[in-house]
């Protein structure tokens, strides 16, 4: 892939790999003794590995491809792999953590292995190693093809991929090391979290370059959903993540915000990084896939462009729903249930949309699953955050709040919203960008969208009944006045629950295993296809149609 690089974009390259690893050798010599010395040798490797490849191809000749004609899909196709890699490590740590819950012994007397470790990794894997560079690998396609302009450079987008796949592996060897920030969605510590900035804010910059230079007037609405998870992730990112360092050649950190302030700060983060992370982003996949699968224009467009700016508007004001019952004041609680409630607007105008689009292709999503997935995907999201505007209400999250209540509603939209919609992606544009005639087996495909299904079902259901029944248990009371259950009593009554979610678990955890390999398979020996025409400057590009105005 380095030899598709120009000459002078090969020296740019190898001139950053120079830099990470200076970086990586300062840090690993000043942090001796410490775990910063430890990520400071994962990012020697890291520069070293990259430097290998550059090196190969620098003596290379010049790349002969007209690049005014051509996409640029090498970093996409990469990010996908990656995506997959992350999917399978990411849900194989979720599903040792839930049998953790359900068998302790699990946890094998060691440190690194105990749940406070492996929890942030699995949470970390899927949502920034499988969702992140899926995310990243999508916006790479749907920028190009919605713009039919050419990605704006061509060391930028594997910066931005590469970089932020070193975060996902610094936070996540900090984490089995003990290095947390305590924070939820957010628990590296201070050199990661710069490091993360800059990949960011090269991430944006590509992105804005690219719409400028395109050849389709009209920026498509899945490109405003990819923008504001990007921008408002930045600022999210940044504000939460201020912190002063305990020393330059330590990890610690302590953050800028103390007490109550420090509360509502990373629930303002935590709960819009489930916004704009794991629904504005995924929303632009929904935009573009799902009417590319369907072969029919999204039902309205207008109300398209209306719910994203619902959506911008609402969210953000609604993290101080977490903090019910707590020292934040009751107007600032009150406001965020409100907000949540009226969330609920802008988003089913969503998942209707996307419903209301498949009219007139329901027999398309009878017999491909790839549309299935995205059809069950919608379904999740409007259930989900039905979901999470019931529970926001007060007298609702009196009885839901810190038991497993939260944890069901957590999967359904990561697993039924999230996965089902990447994994649907993923299955739409792999022949395409692989030039295959099809995907190796759809057979493999089938089995796969029941077992996330059934996975999914079986998961979330437990986790209803094991937290309505916690939350029950807890607000019991003798005629005497005192708890009629023991803490003890509340955990023997879970257990059957929690193997049933290590059992849904691990049934969705086989299918993404199953969608690697049939992805890994069409890579290798699906029949290829002839070229099509799939050109940035060509016209006739089959891409959603956006309708007339309404």
């Amino acid at each position: 892939m380095m030899e598709r690089l120009t000459g002078a974009e090969r020296q740019i390259a190898l001139m950053i790999c120079v830099v990470m690893a200076t970086v990586g050798l300062v840090m690993a010599a000043a942090g001796r003794g410490d775990p910063m010395g430890s990520h400071g040798a994962i990012v020697l490797i890291a520069a070293g590995i990259t430097t290998f490849f550059v090196l190969r191809a620098i003596g290379e000749p010049e790349p002969a491809e007209d690049r005014t004609v051509n996409y640029y899909d090498d970093p996409t196709k990469a990010g996908l792999v990656i995506a997959l890699f992350w999917a399978v490590v990411g849900m194989g740590m979720g599903v040792w953590v839930a049998a953790q819950l359900a068998w302790p012994d699990l946890r094998f007397d060691a440190a690194w292995s105990s749940f406070g470790r492996i929890r942030p990794v699995h949470t970390s894997g899927v949502i920034f190693g499988f969702g992140g560079n899926a995310l990243i690998a999508t916006s790479y396609h749907v920028m190009q093809r919605t713009s039919r302009a050419r990605l704006a450079g061509h060391v930028s987008p594997w910066f931005v991929l590469l970089g932020f796949n070193l975060f996902c592996i610094v936070a996540a060897s900090g984490y089995l090391m003990g290095v947390t920030q305590s924070k939820e969605y957010a628990e590296p510590e201070w050199y990661a979290d710069i490091w993360l900035v800059i990949v960011w804010v090269v991430y944006f910059v590509l992105y804005i370059r690219t719409l400028a230079r395109r050849n389709e007037p009209h920026i498509y609405v899945a490109n405003w959903y990819y923008m504001a998870f990007i921008l408002v992730v930045a600022i999210l990112h940044i504000v939460n993540n201020l912190a002063v360092p305990a020393s330059l050649t330590g990890a610690k950190s302590y953050s800028a915000f103390a007490g109550v302030q420090d509360a509502m700060t990373q629930w303002w983060y935590g709960h819009n990084a489930v916004a704009f992370f794991l629904t504005a982003g995924f929303l632009g996949m929904l935009y573009y896939f799902l009417p590319k699968r369907a072969e029919r224009p999204i039902y309205s467009y207008r109300l398209s462009i209306l719910s994203f700016w619902g959506i911008v508007f609402f969210y953000i004001w609604a993290g101080s729903h977490h903090l019910h019952y707590t020292a934040l004041p009751q107007w600032v609680q009150t406001l965020g249930m409100t907000f949540s409630v009226m969330l609920l607007v802008p988003s089913w105008a969503s998942a209707g949309n996307a419903l209301m689009t498949l009219n007139g292709a329901w027999h398309k999503v009878r017999d491909d699953a790839t549309l299935r997935f995205m059809m069950v995907a919608a379904v999740f999201y409007g259930l989900s955050t039905f979901e999470g505007s019931f529970m926001a209400v007060r007298a609702v999250n009196s009885l839901s709040h810190y038991t497993d209540w939260t944890v069901g509603h957590v999967h359904a939209g990561a697993m039924g919203w999230v996965a089902l919609i990447t994994f649907g992606s993923i299955y739409s544009v792999v022949p395409l960008l692989w030039k295959r005639e099809t995907m190796y087996s759809w057979k493999l495909v089938e089995w796969h969208f029941w077992l996330a299904l059934a996975g999914t079902v079986i998961y979330v259901f437990a986790m209803w009944n094991s937290g309505i029944i916690q939350g029950l248990m807890w607000r019991t009371y003798t005629e005497s006045g005192t708890l009629a259950y023991s803490f003890t009593d509340t955990l023997v009554a879970m257990h059957p629950y929690y193997v049933a979610r290590a059992c849904g678990g691990a049934l969705f955890l086989t299918g993404a295993i199953l969608a690697a390999y049939n992805v890994y398979m069409t890579i290798r020996h699906a029949p290829e296809k002839r070229p099509e025409r799939d050109y940035p400057t060509s016209s006739e590009a089959t891409e959603p149609p956006v309708p007339a105005a309404e």
